[in-house]
């Protein structure tokens, strides 16, 4: 009975499964990192380069 199932059933059965693994498995990953809620990132001062001027030489104006 086995040997009568068509190719496209089985990949279509295939393709199924690991779909739903894949949702199921999305759902659990946003389960477990907190329900889609981003912590607050500490602020930081601005980055600075010394006394670098804050635009490129080639478009200082003299």
């Amino acid at each position: 009975m086995l040997g009568s199932i068509d190719p496209i059933v089985v990949f279509l059965l295939f393709f199924a499964a690991v779909s739903l693994l894949a949702i199921v498995g999305t759902f659990v990953l946003i389960w477990r990192d907190g329900h889609g809620r981003i912590p607050l990132e500490p602020t930081e001062r601005p980055w600075t380069a010394g006394n670098l001027p804050s635009l490129p030489y080639s478009q200082v104006r003299l």
